[in-house]
């Protein structure tokens, strides 16, 4: 950003500023089996799955016997771009995660120059120029590092994005305030002005605006418009719903945002969420449905995560769904989980739920 001023003896004096733009992201790599990995060979390395950050497909490399200048008494680790054609840059922490401590330890750049870097198409560090962390650091009995043979590293990537130079002459800049769009919908439901469609709902009334809903609401934009045109009566019933949700709902629908419920605890709140979740799908609300499960998979408790995956599992949120079945797998406190109504209700009405429950387990213990 730039401005223009004027000094007493009348010169302009000018300011500008030039902005970098940045992307971050975390990528967890799993080493599940280390100790088969050793013996693969010096500058041999295993690859993690791709990741994005920054537009940009990355991946890990880690070297169980070291490279050619790291010597195999260390470990190596490095990071690559994968996109074809492409270049970037970016600087990175490749670290070791404790299982005990949850601390993280980083890998050390044995060249100064390592990061920040430039990466070009499917270029990585050259095995010259990983980081390393000494095999004593981490192999000793009870450090926390490898637990179950399995050896985690964590890589927090920065991507830098283009640089941007602007230039706004003084007395021609001015501020412009955020949009203020939801909260004049979200008056608009609320003080009903002009509002020409009532909904019941588990004997309340709730006023809404046809072309709003419309616009918003696709599973309703052909009744609305169609069955509904020519009825003097435009009351529509809602069965199955409590009006709690129905507000909720229609609050979503005006300001494309949920509601606040500070006055909630944490369970009638995780439950709201999920009433949510079961409307969004109901009612064919993909965003809000997506809302409601990242909520949900960011709030798992042993008193409500059975209940959360089978709700997940009824109405296809796979993502969820494997968020709760990892949190049930690595829990060490199976027997409060299973004392839970929830855990009884997915065992009855989910069995095959827990095959999956049991092969990740597995692979989390390495078994």
């Amino acid at each position: 950003m730039a401005t223009e001023m004027t000094t007493q003896s009348g010169s302009k004096k000018t300011a500008s500023r030039c902005i970098t733009e940045k992307a971050e992201g975390t990528h967890v790599f799993e080493i599940v089996g280390y100790s088969l990995k050793k013996g693969m060979g010096v500058g041999k390395a295993v690859r993690s799955g791709t990741f994005t950050v920054g537009g940009f497909d990355w991946g890990i490399l880690f070297y169980p016997d070291g490279t050619s200048r790291t010597g195999h008494q260390c470990v190596a680790a490095d990071l690559e771009l994968r996109s074809k054609g492409k270049q970037a840059r970016a600087c990175c922490d490749l670290r070791l995660v404790n299982e005990d401590t949850r601390l993280a330890y980083s890998f050390e750049s044995i060249s100064p120059k390592a990061i920040p870097t430039s990466y070009n198409d499917c270029s990585h560090y050259s095995r010259e120029n990983a980081r390393v962390v000494e095999k004593s650091h981490f192999e000793e009995e009870g450090s926390g590092y490898i637990k179950d043979d399995s050896l985690t590293i964590e890589c927090v990537l920065t991507v830098m994005k283009q640089s941007l130079v602007a230039k706004i002459t003084g007395d021609s800049e001015m501020q412009v305030p955020p949009s203020n769009l939801s909260s004049h919908f979200g008056k608009l439901l609320l003080e009903e002005n002009g509002a020409d469609l009532t909904f019941s709902v588990g004997g309340e009334s709730f006023a809404a605006h046809k072309i709003i809903l419309a616009a918003r609401w696709p599973v309703f934009e052909a009744e609305l418009y169609g069955q509904m045109k020519e009825r003097e009566d435009q009351c529509i019933i809602v069965e199955d719903m409590q009006p709690g949700v129905f507000k909720a709902l229609l609050h979503f629908i005006y300001t494309d945002s949920l509601p606040c419920v500070d006055d909630l605890g944490d369970d009638d709140y995780s439950e709201m969420i999920r009433h949510l979740l079961v409307a969004a799908d109901r009612y064919a609300m993909d965003r809000m449905k997506l809302m409601c499960q990242n909520i949900l998979s960011e709030n798992l408790a042993l008193e409500t995560v059975a209940a959360t995956l089978a709700l997940a599992d009824q109405y296809n949120c796979e993502r969820l769904k494997d968020v709760c079945i990892k949190f049930i797998a690595s829990t060490d406190e199976m027997d409060t989980l299973m004392a839970t109504q929830g855990y009884m209700d997915l065992k009855r009405t989910c069995p095959f739920v827990f095959v999956d429950v049991f092969e990740k387990s597995k692979r989390l213990r390495g078994a």
